[in-house]
């Protein structure tokens, strides 16, 4: 039986001694892998379970091109989550704070190694009651990093052991060298009444929630969007007008 070397055993006798170089390192090859793809053009399938909302899965067609522009096109109306979808690694560790690796992660895949880090409250789109809900409101996030594909996995937040969200990605190489998400699964656990409230606006963004939602205390807001991807074109020099914004989009 082979035991994979390489980084992963420079991260084990390191970690103690060189935790912040380790993660520029992570960040960095990540982000590398996912700079790639200049852009590209796919079919995208949405499912949604959500208590209280009732959306047939729904087909796009979706255009991705460097930095951060996406579009997704679709005949009728059709539901997107914010969360969960093709983003950078960059901008999702620049939304973190107080960055670390955790020592005690255990993973079947010897190459996986979890970075935590602390929210930044005004990074997030949600509006708070006051100042100091938001000051005190301080998720922390779990990224799961395969260093075998220098891809994200996993991404949990989370308040102490109470989960909010997590985010699961599985991979397909394409063209025999990039790494793209087959299918990405957002699992939402929002089980406070208040801080569902404070996050509703977003929430309703994210998962399409009636307006009347949660303004039970009986309310638990929880649901599962399934995102699947298919027939990807790579790198096909996409034009800037096709993410302009119509009136009618």
């Amino acid at each position: 039986m082979k035991i994979r070397t390489g980084f992963y055993t420079i991260f084990l006798f390191s970690t103690i001694v060189a935790s912040p170089e380790l993660i520029r390192r992570v960040i960095e090859k990540t982000s590398y892998e996912f700079e790639k793809v200049k852009d590209f053009e796919a079919k995208m399938s949405v499912a949604l379970k959500v208590p209280g909302l009732r959306m047939p899965n729904k087909e796009y067609k979706v255009y991705f091109k460097q930095p951060n522009k996406f579009k997704a096109n679709t005949k009728g109306f059709g539901v997107l989550p914010n969360t969960g979808l093709y983003t950078s690694p960059k901008d999702n560790f620049d939304n973190l704070k107080n960055l670390y690796i955790e020592n005690n992660f255990k993973s079947d895949d010897p190459g996986s190694i979890m970075i935590s880090g602390t929210v930044i409250a005004d990074s997030l789109k949600a509006q708070f009651p006051n100042e100091y809900a938001k000051l005190t409101f301080n998720p922390t996030v779990d990224v799961i990093v395969d260093t075998n594909q220098w891809v994200i996995k996993t991404v949990t937040s989370r308040i102490d052991t109470l989960k909010l969200f997590e985010i699961f990605n599985d991979y397909v190489t394409v063209e025999n060298q990039y790494k793209l998400p087959k299918k990405s699964k957002v699992e939402y656990f929002i089980k406070d009444v208040r801080l569902a409230n404070w996050l509703k606006k977003d929430v309703n963004n994210m998962i399409g929630m009636p307006e009347s939602f949660g303004s039970s205390e009986k309310d638990i807001i929880k649901g599962i969007i399934s995102v699947k991807y298919s027939d990807y074109k790579v790198n096909i020099n996409l034009p800037d007008r096709i993410f302009k914004v119509r009136p009618s989009d």
